[in-house]
């Protein structure tokens, strides 16, 4: 077992603390393509996911291999229960704050509301 901060960690801790680092550094990452290279966050946003979507492909099926939909399903349906987990844990974050968590778009409606 390792230590971190002077606690041992088990082996699912380690396999968090090690999925939170590399997470971190994507958006690190990331976060200096927009910053500090200029380009845009949508672009970046989607050039993330056509990379995740390429080393997934490549984690099932290798380099000479590629999923057939039953995969593309089961891997959908995996990215689909990890972005909901996502929004779950940031309404948290936001209700944490004291803050009124509200989906996108309803903002956006609101906002366009008040401008009309």
């Amino acid at each position: 077992m390792k230590t971190r901060n002077g606690y041992t960690m088990s082996s699912k801790q380690e396999q968090i603390a090690a999925h939170n680092k590399a997470t971190e550094d994507f958006i690190a990452l990331a976060n200096k393509m927009s910053n500090d290279d200029g380009l845009d966050v949508k672009m970046v946003s989607a050039a993330l996911m056509a990379a995740s979507g390429v080393y997934a492909t490549f984690m099932a099926a290798g380099n000479q291999g590629f999923l057939a939909p039953g995969g593309v399903d089961r891997l959908t349906d995996l990215y689909k229960r990890n972005l909901t987990y996502i929004q779950e844990r940031k309404k948290e974050e936001l209700e944490a704050q004291g803050l009124e968590p509200k989906p996108v778009a309803q903002i956006r409606a609101e906002a366009e509301q008040k401008n009309d």
